[in-house]
């Protein structure tokens, strides 16, 4: 690179928005000047120009960052492969909640893993980025059938092979329609030993920044540790957290 190609006062800038972080939040000028190494009428300018264009907040003595700084990542966030974007924060939930958790897309009658994070293996198969499960007996597979328009989501109902996997199984489409219809309506669903006895889940929809289902979500446990609602109860609200977070990156 040549010199002439490098803008020092553009690089001096991105140190001052790398000086913040979870245990500095409120910095001053002066602590800016010293985690940086620049003069402080440098680090004054720099902050300066950040509140000036809404990304720093100040009072005066203090600046902290504004949301407005998370557009810079946002645009590097959304580039990358869904797998990339989300595995981060599966691998967060999954240490949170101490269970397994997956993400998964569409593909015509079955749902393809994309990422996941493994606590303990609850199937009998390992499940794995690129395994595949039927679309019509799957917590994330109903969900992303339940953002479908009415007519295709029928229609892939009725191209599946509705074979019971367990006792549990629904195996009429018109019962698989209806529930359908309750997961569009309470966004999310749980399914209980429909895949496999011994395992539950409960999965919710992941959009994106234009409002659509770009792929879904799940929460896998042993069916001895957790009854149906108490899925709901236990995994819901950070699933739905995940979701909120997510949206904003997917593209």
């Amino acid at each position: 690179m040549n010199k002439t190609d490098f803008i020092g006062s553009f690089a001096k800038g991105l140190s001052v928005i790398e000086a913040f972080n979870a245990e500095k939040s409120r910095l001053a000028i002066a602590d800016i000047a010293q985690i940086t190494g620049l003069d402080r009428a440098t680090a004054r300018r720099c902050l300066l120009t950040l509140h000036h264009l809404g990304y720093a907040e100040y009072d005066g003595k203090y600046f902290t960052l504004t949301p407005r700084v998370l557009r810079l990542g946002m645009g590097a966030l959304s580039a990358l492969p869904l797998s990339k974007v989300v595995q981060p924060w599966l691998d967060q939930l999954s240490d949170q909640i101490g269970q397994s958790c997956s993400v998964a897309i569409l593909d015509e009658v079955e749902i393809v893993y994309v990422a996941r994070a493994a606590q303990r293996r609850v199937m009998s198969i390992g499940l794995m980025p690129g395994s595949r499960l039927p679309v019509h007996c799957t917590s994330m597979g109903r969900v992303l059938l339940a953002y479908l328009e009415e007519e295709k989501a029928r229609d892939l109902i009725q191209r599946c092979n509705l074979t019971p996997r367990t006792y549990k199984s629904l195996s009429r489409s018109e019962d698989i329609q209806k529930r359908i219809q309750v997961v569009r309506e309470r966004g999310y669903e749980t399914i209980d030993q429909e895949v496999e006895l011994g395992l539950r889940s409960i999965a919710v929809p992941l959009f994106n920044a234009h409002g659509h289902v770009v792929a879904a979500l799940n929460v896998g446990v042993a069916a001895v540790h957790s009854s149906p609602e108490e899925l709901v109860t236990l995994y819901l609200e950070s699933l739905q957290r995940i979701q909120t977070s997510l949206r904003p990156i997917l593209r």
